[in-house]
């Protein structure tokens, strides 16, 4: 690999043979060298989960013009760690981003996506990091559209770098058409009927993990769940500080000398 341009490290939660990371590495290989290390299978839901008591492998898929891919038994954040410790051969990568996901992780999605946590694992290694998702969880999804937008956004970020931090969480809508790209901010939702209870012929219960979102705050137009439903690019920064330094004032009052 010509060791002066970009090196960009992709990750997924949806496994290294998703077509999302297939078709996220051909729009962009263009940027640069490009190191893939997603999971083996679907993590889906993983958040910035990582694995403190099992072993972990990496096994080389495949090595061609300027393209690595490794698949890893862990975790998405697995994927990101072992890489930059095993297989960047100590040398930081330009860029980190995760997707592209198959289904959005827009307003509170984001605590639990393994997308999400690909690029914090990143941001918290002060590396430049994207997240990329599409609001469709079909396993062959078109993704065709998303090219230039994508494209634009890691050559802006390529340039540009970002806050120390501070990541990105872009999602785009289902639509034949994007009106464009816009900044916002998470919106508040909610999680209901998570739960389905069954009865196994053998005489014991067992759960399904579901559930139905809800916007709770539909009219707000600053969200990203507004800007997706209008047929918008949602870019939301994210930080990794969660501090409230609002509360820090009024727990003041709850001091002790």
């Amino acid at each position: 690999m010509e060791n002066k341009r970009p090196l960009i490290l992709i990750s997924n939660d949806d496994g290294y043979q998703s077509k999302g990371l297939s078709c996220l590495v051909e729009m962009i290989r263009e940027f640069g060298r490009i190191i893939v290390c997603a999971p083996d299978s679907a993590r889906s839901g993983f958040s910035c989960a990582f694995s403190a008591t099992s072993p972990l492998r990496i096994e080389l898929k495949s090595r061609q013009n300027n393209v690595e891919i490794w698949a890893c038994n862990g975790t998405p954040v697995d994927c990101v760690k072992i890489a930059l410790d095993q297989i960047c051969k100590g040398e930081k990568p330009d860029m980190v981003i995760g997707g592209i996901n198959h289904g959005d992780n827009a307003s509170v999605n984001t605590h639990y996506s393994g997308t999400m946590g690909v690029v914090r694992e990143g941001c918290m290694k002060y590396i430049p990091s994207v997240a990329f998702s599409l609001c469709d969880h079909s396993p062959d999804a078109d993704f065709s559209k998303m090219a230039p937008f994508v494209k634009y956004i890691t050559k802006r970020v390529l340039g540009e770098k970002l806050p120390k931090g501070i990541c990105l969480n872009v999602n785009f809508p289902v639509t034949k058409h994007y009106k464009g790209i816009k900044a916002c901010r998470m919106a508040k939702g909610t999680w209901g009927n998570e739960v389905v209870k069954c009865r196994h012929p053998h005489g014991y219960d067992y759960y399904w993990m579901t559930g139905e979102y809800t916007n709770d705050e539909p009219s707000a137009e600053d969200t990203d769940s507004w800007t997706i439903s209008h047929g918008y690019v949602a870019v939301t920064p994210t930080r990794i500080d969660i501090t409230d330094y609002q509360m820090i004032e009024h727990l003041k009052s709850w001091e002790q000398p």
